[in-house]
């Protein structure tokens, strides 16, 4: 059964009932059967408009990048994540609402990591925390899981890592590498994550990790095998030009209808032909 099946149309929308937003544990039930559809949003305009249309909408740290200009996503913040959280839990109403952890957040002890999970969940009204890390961070996640916090894994191409990992390159190439994924991948989900990102691994890897592990995958740069696929929105949107990973997939071009329109604004307001009669207010009436 879709999300979506009480908006729009049907008893529930006669009768005025509100659409009940999607759990963690429907999320992860799941498993195995319609692709699940993620996208990320950093905005309350940006969720109104992506609400409808997916299952889970990912507040990640890659507005550090794609909001900040930042060159990575270290420099993100935990007030960063909690105030664009926030803002995407206003502007939806029905898609899971999972908030990335930072890096600097959680790593240090489990104390800290569940003290910034219960900041990011009650300041911001999300449903679930993302954090980074395969069999390291298992115990972290077993820790939160029971307390309340359901999380998701993140496994692969871990960008929280990039100076570990030693760039943005796929995971998986070798036997070690690929062995090493699968184990992450079982150690998180068996620590309790409802769900998991497997980022930038071959596709093999991918196709084997959905199978193996009994929690929704969510693929990208993955396999098309994997139980759902998230990409960052301003990506599809041809909104953020800094670079474009081989993974995404561009439906529109909305970064260039913006320069067009900001062009002609600029030539109309230098050629004061904006505003208009139909922009202005009509003239004060005179009094005698």
């Amino acid at each position: 059964m879709s999300v979506h099946a009480t908006s729009g149309s049907g008893p529930a929308a006669a009768t005025g009932a509100t659409t009940k937003r999607l759990s963690a544990p429907e999320f992860a039930a799941r498993k195995g059967s319609e692709p699940l559809v993620c996208l990320t949003a950093y905005t309350t305009p940006m969720a109104q408009r992506l609400d409808s249309h997916v299952d889970l909408l990912m507040v990640g740290d890659s507005l550090g990048m794609v909001l900040y200009g930042f060159d990575s996503t270290l420099p993100v913040t935990l007030e960063m994540m909690i105030q664009h959280g926030a803002a995407v839990v206003r502007g939806s109403k029905q898609a899971l609402v999972v908030v990335d952890m930072p890096f600097g957040s959680y790593q240090e002890s489990h104390e800290q990591a569940f003290r910034s999970a219960a900041r990011i969940m009650k300041e911001t009204g999300c449903q679930a925390v993302k954090m980074e890390g395969g069999r390291e961070m298992a115990d972290t996640v077993a820790f939160l899981t029971k307390r309340g916090v359901p999380v998701m894994g993140h496994v692969g191409l871990m960008p929280q890592s990039v100076n570990t990992l030693g760039g943005y390159r796929a995971r998986g190439r070798g036997d070690k590498e690929a062995t090493g994924v699968m184990a992450d991948a079982i150690a998180i989900a068996e620590a309790g994550a409802f769900s998991l990102v497997l980022e930038g691994v071959m596709e093999q890897i991918g196709q084997a990790v959905t199978a193996r592990v009994p929690v929704p995958v969510i693929g990208i740069g993955a396999s098309a095998a994997c139980d759902g696929q998230v990409l960052v929105a301003e990506d599809i949107l041809g909104l953020f030009s800094t670079f474009k990973p081989r993974f995404v997939k561009r439906y529109a071009e909305l970064g260039g209808e913006i320069e067009e329109a900001a062009a002609r604004y600029a030539a109309e307001v230098r050629g004061r032909s904006f505003p208009g009669p139909e922009n202005i207010f009509g003239s004060m009436k005179k009094h005698g």
